[in-house]
């Protein structure tokens, strides 16, 4: 190869052909154009004549350079011209490519892929097997060397994850390498100390390389509360010149919509890694905000999500009498406002004017009598979701409040009267509180051994008492009552709200027992004892490229995992709730400082990014015949036979050969006659569709499979369908068909990362493929199979329910046939469906579950169904199944199972509904 800049030439020894350029110069300068014949009469008297000097006529300079221009295209062009050539890379081992595949990744991860992508065309012209692995999931079993166009066939399942490589698997990984190779290592940018010990283990398998970009990377911490503003920072790399990002704060309007309800601009000083900026919202609009995200930015880094310590709840503070002046630590509400004030908005006043303003918390600090209205608005809110918190007192001991009959605002009855050490109700010395049982909110946290209750009111025996007690003393006394009213609770602590009848306001349990009621938010710093024994459900969880998905289905994550803040595969990015207090795990912390990865001076360090190699070849010699074509028209033209109607004749033939010379589209337009076409062929039927393989055996066995089962479902049922299309996964539509046959290629290229998104799109709006490895005969499902290796590398992107073997009861055993086995050209019963659901009961006096009315969306077996249905035009079966008779009976309920097969894709799980036949019946009286 010969490199002229950024111009690299194949086949350079050619190029010396333009030697010869000034020759043919030359040659043809020498060679006049044709001159023009006119037969006149008038030229017989000149015969015999002779000029004393004769001179021929030349050819214009204009169509020499023509002409040279045209051959020097060729030329040129057959020398393999290449725009920014890809130098090869020395060294001829297995070569292992590396990506950190972080949150950090998410900016340019599709440059990533493309410059993996190249480095694996590089290494296959040089016949060198590779591996590519992503630190944030190494294998456990080391890098598998395959050739490079096989690991290309990968790439589209390559995947980044929004957390950072955990640094023991870092080290078990390195642990695996063995062998020599080289190592490309396509670096996020970031610093981080867990790379050393795999970075020495690649080096001594031999050379590395870094490719590592200098743009800059952005991380927002969580957004704090501090004196009444929301106050925001980021942390950046490489600290350089000034800078300024706009951050949005993004929530629910009051119509339920979701929106940037404000936006800031953080600005970043010359040389600082740090920028904060400070952020003022009412409680209303501040309490909406479900995230902080920089603007156009997309990474999980870019993403702050909020919970309870932002979302500040309104709490209201009543104490019975008033809360007196100059007595703080006798006042029934000091502790209270001591221990709410930094987490919660407090409201003041009557209960007639904090109704008004609508709090999440009500808190009535020995308050005994409340006045009909006042009972009645309260027992309002509460019904509608609020929380009523009441502590016990001197007031509430000596009324008469829930004694007689339960009162509608106190959890349960009361005993007359309280207990105290030395009262009528003695204990001999203060009670120790008893550790929380697992159905209590309070499980988990820790009683310290200093926290005793010398007085309370005592609960009047009853069945319901058990199940509303939610905190006891050692001797079993509640110490703490709940009720459910409506879509609220009220809750009653059975001492006061200061430390007169007992130590529980003086410690720190009793902040964290207000958390627990979701009277309060959580502090900033989750403390692990606090969250000890806790389980929190996902709600939603971050992607590497920041966006929000639904979580509520995953298994719930154990409150020590969420304390100790390790975000990885076991604890992703998100927002995690428990009872009504919620936890944002997010990629930054409040401490979180991003720093610029340095390498060791031995390693090269190369940019991500990097110009695509084009060839020039073929639009040179278009150019050359283009060249060409005007050369013959000029020539007709020089010699005078390109006039009249000839000229517009000749004027037309070149403006057609441009245009048929100029490069055009290859994918069709949308709108295009093809694609209507394509769209009202598949849509003016039922039509079957086969995904095209391009092998072409394969591609015929599939229609011939599928004009096959067409016949025998036109002939045999209702449905009319068309003639089967075969589909390209990259440029067709794929809702245009309710069903799809796959048949599965060992060597076949993976589907598109843009085919993949319409296969889950397909998938998930009612279509079903049918995957057939057709390997039944020599391999069980789940086998080492060369296809079911390649059905499983396909399978692992696409969104599949869980499967299972397919059960007696399943629909497909009687869509429209009664079936217990599911032949194709082989006869194996290994068929996956979509898992029923497990709590499917069987239904009374039926043989069958009761099930929902989905389809599943996949079938998976091997038992080659294409070639049993295939027939030809004439309708003879075009291949054998099993011998004689025994056969053409297996090729019939290999029929009837894609009868069944269809009608389930039509008309779903009706025949479910038979298990309704003894409702309707005994409704109609019969």
């Amino acid at each position: 190869m010969f490199t002229l800049g950024p111009l690299a030439f194949m086949a350079p020894a050619l190029l010396l052909g333009l030697i010869a350029l000034p020759v043919l110069w030359i040659l043809l300068r020498a060679v006049p154009p044709a001159p023009v014949r006119r037969r006149f009469p008038g030229v017989a008297l000149l015969l015999g004549l002779t000029d004393a000097e004769s001179q021929s006529d030349r050819t214009p300079w204009w169509l020499l350079l023509l002409r040279l221009a045209a051959v020097a295209a060729v030329i040129i062009g057959f020398a393999g011209p290449v725009l920014n050539p890809q130098a090869a890379r020395p060294g001829t081992g297995p070569l292992l490519i590396i990506a950190d595949g972080t949150w950090a990744d998410a900016r340019d991860w599709e440059a990533r892929i493309d410059r993996i992508d190249a480095l694996l065309i590089e290494a296959a012209r040089t016949d060198r097997s590779t591996a590519v692995v992503t630190l944030t999931d190494p294998p456990v079993d080391g890098p598998q060397f395959q050739p490079a166009t096989a690991t290309a066939q990968g790439l589209p399942n390559l995947i980044h994850a929004a957390w950072e490589p955990d640094a023991a698997q870092l080290e078990a990984f390195a642990d695996t390498l063995t062998g020599d190779f080289d190592t490309l290592w396509l670096s996020d940018g970031l610093a981080r100390d867990s790379r050393a010990p795999l970075l020495a283990a690649l080096e001594a398998r031999g050379t590395v390389t870094v490719f590592q970009t200098p743009r800059s990377t952005l991380a927002l911490r969580p957004a704090r509360f501090e004196e009444g503003n929301i106050l925001l920072s980021a942390a950046r790399t490489p600290t350089g010149s000034a800078l300024s990002v706009p951050v949005q704060a993004i929530g629910l309007d009051p119509s339920g919509a979701e929106r940037v309800l404000a936006s800031v601009d953080l600005a970043f000083a010359a040389g600082d890694a740090v920028a904060e900026v400070a952020l003022s919202l009412p409680p209303e609009l501040r309490n909406r905000v479900s995230r902080f995200a920089i603007a156009a930015t997309l990474s999980a880094g870019a993403i702050s999500l909020t919970d309870d310590a932002l979302r500040r709840r309104e709490v209201a503070l009543i104490a019975g009498g008033g809360d007196a002046e100059g007595l703080d630590l006798l006042s029934p509400l000091y502790y209270l406002r001591e221990a709410l004030a930094p987490t919660a908005d407090l409201i003041d006043g009557t209960i007639a004017d904090v109704l008004l303003a609508n709090p999440d918390v009500i808190v009535l600090a020995d308050v005994a009598t409340l006045s009909e209205a006042e009972t009645e608005g309260v027992l309002s809110w509460v019904e509608g979701g609020g929380l009523l918190l009441r502590f016990a007192g001197p007031r509430l001991a000596a009324s008469d409040t829930g004694r007689m009959a339960e009162d509608p605002l106190l959890p349960v009855r009361l005993r007359a009267g309280g207990r105290s050490v030395g009262g009528t109700l003695s204990w001999g010395e203060p009670k120790a509180l008893a550790p929380f049982a697992d159905t209590s909110p309070f499980f988990g946290l820790i009683v310290p051994d200093d926290v005793t209750v010398s007085s309370q009111v005592v609960a009047q025996p009853d069945p319901t008492l058990a199940e509303r007690s939610i905190a006891e003393l050692a001797d079993g006394t509640p110490l703490v009552t709940r009720r459910i009213i409506g879509q609220g609770q009220v809750v009653l602590m059975h001492v006061t709200a200061n430390a007169e009848w007992s130590t529980l306001p003086l410690s720190g349990l009793f902040v964290q027992m207000l958390e627990r009621l979701a009277v309060s938010s959580r502090t900033a710093t989750t403390e692990e004892t606090a969250l000890d024994g806790t389980t929190w459900l996902p709600q939603a969880q971050l992607d590497a490229f920041g966006t929000l998905t639904d979580a509520t289905s995953e298994a719930g994550i154990a409150g020590e995992v969420l304390a100790a803040g390790t975000i990885g595969p076991d604890l992703p990015p998100g927002l995690y709730a428990s009872e009504d207090a919620s936890i944002a795990v997010n990629v930054a912390g409040p401490d979180t400082v991003l720093t610029t990865a340095q390498w060791p001076a031995g390693i090269t360090v190369e940019g991500v990014e990097t110009a695509a190699e084009t060839p020039l070849k073929g639009w040179l010699l278009t150019a050359a015949l283009a060249l060409l074509a005007i050369d013959v028209l000029a020539s007709l033209a020089v010699g005078g036979r390109l006039r009249g109607p000839r000229a517009d004749v000749a004027a037309a033939l070149l403006v057609a050969l441009l245009l048929g010379l100029s490069p055009q589209p290859v994918a069709a337009q949308t709108g295009s006659p093809a694609a209507d076409d394509f769209a009202l062929a598949a849509t003016s039927a039922v039509v079957l569709a086969y995904v095209a393989t391009g092998e072409a055996a394969t591609d015929e066995v599939s229609e011939a499979g599928l004009r096959g089962l067409s016949d025998v479902l036109f002939r045999r049922t209702a449905i009319e369908p068309a003639a089967p299309m075969g589909i390209d996964l990259d440029t067709d539509e794929l809702a245009f068909f309710p069903f799809i046959y796959w048949p599965v290629v060992a060597n076949a290229p993976l589907p598109s990362r843009e085919a993949y998104a319409k296969l889950n799109r397909y998938l998930a709006s009612g279509g079903m493929i049918l995957f057939d490895t057709r390997d039944a005969d020599t391999a069980r499902f789940g086998s080492g199979s060369p296809e079911g290796r390649q059905l499983q590398a396909i399978a692992r992107t696409l969104d599949i329910p869980p499967l299972e073997p397919i059960p007696q009861d399943h629909v497909l055993t009687r869509t429209f046939y009664l079936l217990q086995d599911f032949p194709g050209r082989t006869d194996s019963r290994d068929v996956w469906v979509e898992a029923s659901a497990v709590d499917a009961e069987q239904a009374d006096g039926m043989p069958f579950r009761n099930l929902n009315d989905g389809v599943t969306p996949v079938v998976i077996g091997g038992n080659d169904w294409a070639r049993a249905w295939a027939t030809g035009q004439n309708g003879a079966p075009l291949f054998p199944v099993g011998r004689g008779q025994a056969g053409e009976i297996q090729r019939e309920y290999a029929y009837r199972f894609g009868v069944n097969l269809i009608m389930h894709v039509l008309t779903g799980n009706y025949k479910s509904d038979q298990v309704h036949v003894p409702d309707l019946l005994e409704r109609l009286g019969q």
